[in-house]
């Protein structure tokens, strides 16, 4: 019998895996208590009271009227990320009677530090569904429904007409232009809230079509090209999650009848992990006449979304810059060729946090932001003696910073300069798994 070589070997276990993938993300939820739907929300069972006693009895929380009012409650989270995961958490511990969930990522590894009902055992698996499991768990008496869709102009409306009031847990200002415009239209309060690197911010929006929205903040979106993802600029999982937190306790306020029309103060909440922690309030403006979707005249309409006449990703736009010339660049299986025979400089643009987690063999590290991309002159920066006409590559990565820094060496008269396509993550697929993946 012949032994199988190295290449079917790799496809075996390339299919095994594509096998292993599909079936954790349609992995079985176990079979756990549910609620029972003909059981009556105007009512606590036994164990309901021992189980939300201890907040029922805080002057403030408002006893065991709003303890119903959480149970009759029905609200939606979108996304169960490093924000839902905490804002679902407590929210199910709460009580809330029904909880849906709009996830269409899965459970990846780079998750777990800060997205807290997901496990390694569910890594592959739909977030949406992987949060259903924990809760689930957790409080049985909770009604969670699932939607491992993206949100959408096609679907966004027949979603959240369902629910009581909207979670804003996501990341890219189109889906939060989107999830605005959608809850003014159908009258919905959304509880919206941010996080980065060490950082996070809440509000409350359209609070009972009273308070602003989100454009009456923000009109226009932010420039594309300062808005940071996680995954870019990094995050410290205890403070996303105590924005998810917070959203949380502002949701129980809302739902229980804390905020009245006459004592709900629009604000900006913003949270800092360091130097020293701490919470800020801003006071912010009321509903603007001039919205154009919350105002006297609004231009933003359901027909509109609908038929995608409005386009959010056009509306807050992309980052985009032309591509470097294909005589610049060079693949990692190429570049480890090269380097063995040639003389070169490596430069390494990423930040220096990124730096010094991992790094390739005698590269040098100047940051393209914000060191590389203001610099008038380089030569400070590179070794002494090195000539325009010295060979300069240039990594990051994921490829796409370090275009932008060869471009401006090629705009600087440095003559022998090229790229690594796809970065230091293309080099672990291609030529050395050794290097870490972050």
């Amino acid at each position: 019998m012949t032994s199988p070589t190295t290449e079917d070997l790799l496809a075996r276990i390339a299919t095994l895996e594509l096998e292993n993938s599909r079936l954790r993300k349609d992995k079985p939820q176990p079979d756990l208590p549910k609620p029972d739907p003909s059981s009556p929300t105007t009512t606590l069972s036994l164990d309901e009271y021992k189980r939300y006693g201890r907040q029922m009895i805080v002057p403030q929380f408002g006893s065991l009227p709003s303890q119903l009012r959480l149970k009759q409650a029905k609200i939606l989270v979108v996304g169960a990320g490093g924000l839902g995961c905490p804002a679902l958490l407590y929210l199910s511990a709460a009580g809330i009677g029904t909880i849906g969930i709009v996830d269409d990522d899965v459970v990846d590894i780079s998750n777990l530090h800060r997205q807290v009902l997901h496990t390694s055992e569910n890594v592959g698996m739909y977030k949406c569904e992987s949060a259903k499991l924990y809760i689930s768990r957790l409080n049985y008496h909770v009604n969670v429904e699932t939607y491992p869709v993206r949100l959408t102009n096609d679907n966004a409306f027949s979603i959240v007409s369902k629910y009581d009031l909207v979670l804003d847990c996501t990341d890219h200002p189109a889906i939060r232009y989107l999830i605005n415009d959608v809850c003014v239209i159908l009258s919905k309060t959304i509880v919206s809230g941010s996080g980065l690197k060490s950082d996070g911010q809440l509000s409350v929006l359209n609070f009972q079509t009273y308070g602003p929205c989100y454009r009456c903040f923000y009109p226009q979106p932010p420039s594309p090209d300062s808005v940071t993802s996680c995954s870019d600029g990094g995050v410290i999982g205890p403070a996303i999650g105590l924005v998810g937190t917070s959203m949380a306790v502002e949701t129980i306020k809302v739902l229980t009848g804390y905020y009245t029309r006459e004592n709900f103060k629009p604000f900006l909440s913003v949270y800092s992990g360091y130097p020293f922690q701490q919470f800020r309030m801003f006071k912010m403006r009321g509903k603007q006449k001039s919205c154009e979707v919350c105002g006297e005249k609004p231009s933003v309409t359901r027909d509109k979304i609908e038929s995608n006449e409005l386009n959010y990703g056009v509306f807050c736009g992309r980052v985009t810059f032309p591509p470097l010339d294909k005589q610049y660049r060079i693949l990692p299986s190429e570049y480890h060729d090269f380097v063995q025979n040639k003389k070169h400089l490596l430069i390494d643009v990423r930040p220096k946090e990124q730096f010094a987690i991992t790094s390739l063999p005698n590269s040098i590290n100047i940051e393209w932001d914000p060191i590389f991309r203001k610099a008038d002159s380089l030569t400070e920066y590179l070794p002494e003696g090195t000539s325009k006409d010295d060979p300069i590559i240039v990594v990051c990565r994921f490829g796409n910073d370090s275009q932008l820094a060869a471009q401006k060496l090629i705009n600087m008269n440095y003559s022998n300069v090229k790229d690594i396509i796809g970065g230091l993550y293309k080099w672990s697929d291609d030529v050395d798994d050794s290097i870490p993946k972050y």
